[in-house]
C-alpha cells in the first residue's frame, strides 16, 4: 500500500466518478475529517452515499472504509509530527512568511519527501533496477528542466564508477541516442509529474529499440510510467507558493542515491579504485 496515502488520493482524482471526486477533494482540503467522521458523516458532507465513500476507499486499494480511515490517520499523525517537530502549524509556504519560517517549512517538507520515498520505494523493481544497470552495455538518462539536474547527478555517480552512461539536456539528441539503443542497454527517465513529452517519447523510442527502460515519476499512472517496463516512485508534495521544484528533486536525489548504493552493492568489487583515479584526475594540480 502507497506510504503516503493522501498522495495515493491525489492520483487517483482523474480517473475518479463525479461523486468520488467529491470525496477526494474534501479529503484532500481537510484530512482530518476522515480521522474525525464516521462514513455516515464523510457521505453526508460530501453529498453523497455510503456505497460511494466505500467504493471510493476500495478503488484505492484498501478493503473498506475502516482500513482507509486507519492509513489516513497514520498519515495525518506523521504530518503532524513533522510539523510538531518545526514548531509548524502548517509546512504551507505563504508569501509573508520570514526567512527562518521558510526554511523550517522547506526543511520540513523536504525531509517529508525523502522519508515517504523511501518509505514506499519498491524493493523487487530497485534491484531490478540495479542489476541491469551493472550489466548493462550503456546508461542513457533522460530529464528536461529539473529533472536534468537529477539525471545530471546520476550519470556523475555512474560515470565514477566506471559505467558507459550518457544525458543530454537536448530532446533531439535524447531521441537520436535513444534509437540506437539495444536489448544490452539500459534508459532511465525522470520526470515529477510523467507527463513531460520529449522525455515520454525518448522512453517510448528507447523501449522499441530494445533497451530495459525506467521511470522514475510521482505518478503511477502517468503517460511516463505507463511507457516504461520499471516504474520506481517517488513521493513529493510540491507547496502551492512553488518557485521550482523542491521537494520533487529532493525525492528524486533521495531515490538517486539509494539506487546508486545498491548498483554498488551488486558490483561485487570494490569500487575504492575507479573512485580514487577520478577523483585524483579532477583535482587541482600545481604549474611546475
Amino acid at each position: 500500500m502507497d506510504a503516503d496515502v493522501l498522495a495515493l488520493v491525489r492520483r487517483s482524482v482523474p480517473r475518479l466518478s463525479a461523486a468520488e471526486a467529491r470525496v477526494a477533494e474534501t479529503i484532500l482540503g481537510d484530512p482530518t475529517l476522515v480521522v474525525d467522521l464516521a462514513i455516515n458523516d464523510l457521505a453526508k458532507l460530501c453529498r453523497t452515499s455510503l456505497s460511494t465513500v466505500a467504493r471510493f476507499a476500495q478503488s484505492l486499494g484498501f478493503s473498506g472504509y475502516r482500513e482507509f480511515r486507519v492509513a489516513v490517520a497514520r498519515t495525518v499523525t506523521l504530518a503532524q509530527a513533522q510539523q510538531a517537530r518545526f514548531g509548524l502549524d502548517t509546512t504551507a509556504i505563504d508569501p509573508g512568511d520570514e526567512p527562518a519560517t521558510v526554511a523550517a517549512k522547506l526543511a520540513a517538507q523536504e525531509i517529508d519527501a525523502i522519508e515517504k520515498t523511501a518509505r514506499g520505494l519498491d524493493a523487487d523493481a530497485l534491484d531490478r533496477v540495479a542489476r541491469a544497470v551493472v550489466a548493462a552495455r550503456h546508461i542513457d538518462l533522460f530529464g528536461q528542466g529539473a529533472s536534468s539536474l537529477t539525471a545530471q547527478d546520476l550519470q556523475q555517480k555512474l560515470a565514477r564508477i566506471g559505467c558507459s552512461v550518457a544525458h543530454s539536456a537536448d530532446p533531439h539528441l535524447a531521441l537520436t541516442t535513444a534509437s540506437l539503443r539495444t536489448a544490452g542497454d539500459v534508459a532511465i527517465a525522470f520526470s515529477h509529474g510523467g507527463e513531460t513529452l520529449e522525455v515520454v517519447r525518448a522512453v517510448e523510442v528507447a523501449r522499441d529499440a530494445g533497451a530495459l527502460t525506467v521511470a522514475v515519476t510521482s505518478v503511477a499512472e502517468s503517460a511516463l510510467a505507463l511507457a516504461a517496463d520499471v516504474v520506481l516512485l517517488t513521493h513529493a508534495h510540491e507547496s502551492p507558493f512553488r518557485m521550482a521544484a523542491m521537494s520533487s528533486r529532493i525525492a528524486q536525489l533521495a531515490l538517486v542515491d539509494i539506487l546508486f548504493v545498491r548498483v554498488v552493492q551488486h558490483r561485487g568489487e570494490p569500487v575504492a579504485v575507479p573512485l580514487q583515479l577520478t577523483h585524483d584526475a579532477a583535482a587541482p594540480r600545481h604549474r611546475r
